[in-house]
């Protein structure tokens, strides 16, 4: 198995940024990787929400990407699932508030772990597992960037 983990200090609240999260349609405003979104069934957010979302690769092309919750305890803990070729996928989104600079804000984590499903993932794994991981370090960071961004908008519009 192997594991990348980011962290960002972003000025919101838990409460904020876990609204941003689970809003299911509205992660393709927010998230630039994002194309678009499709829930799948019906309910509201919890273990067992599904979705498939379109991300953009970085060379132009898409590639969709299907998750499910597999834990949520709001507004501090996400547990995504997905199911990929090869190998398994468990995202882990866990919020903090922390006072930094004497203001409130909050510490974002995600951990993004692969499990080879099939012998060819662990081969793949191995040989491109450095690759890989940068490759997904950076698709991380940059959600946590779009994340931080879009909470920073969303406070500009509620003082307008």
């Amino acid at each position: 198995m192997s594991t990348v983990t980011v962290s960002a200090f972003i000025e919101a609240q838990d409460a904020d940024l876990w609204r941003l999260l689970t809003d299911l349609p509205a992660r393709a405003d927010w998230l630039s990787a994002v194309g678009a979104v499709e829930v799948l069934g019906a309910g509201g957010f919890g273990p067992g929400s599904a979705w498939r979302e379109t991300r953009v690769r970085p060379d132009g092309g898409t590639e969709p990407e299907e998750f499910e919750v597999i834990e949520a305890v709001a507004p501090s803990r996400l547990v995504l699932g997905s199911r990929g070729a090869g190998a398994d996928y468990r995202i882990t989104w866990t919020l903090r508030t922390v006072e930094r600079r004497r203001r409130g804000c909050t510490e974002v984590t995600v951990e993004h772990e692969a499990a080879p499903t099939r012998p060819y993932g662990r081969v793949l794994a191995l040989i491109l597992g450095g690759l890989a991981a940068r490759a997904v370090e950076g698709a991380l960071r940059r959600d946590l960037a779009d994340l931080a961004l879009a909470a920073g908008s969303a406070r500009s519009s509620e003082a307008a």
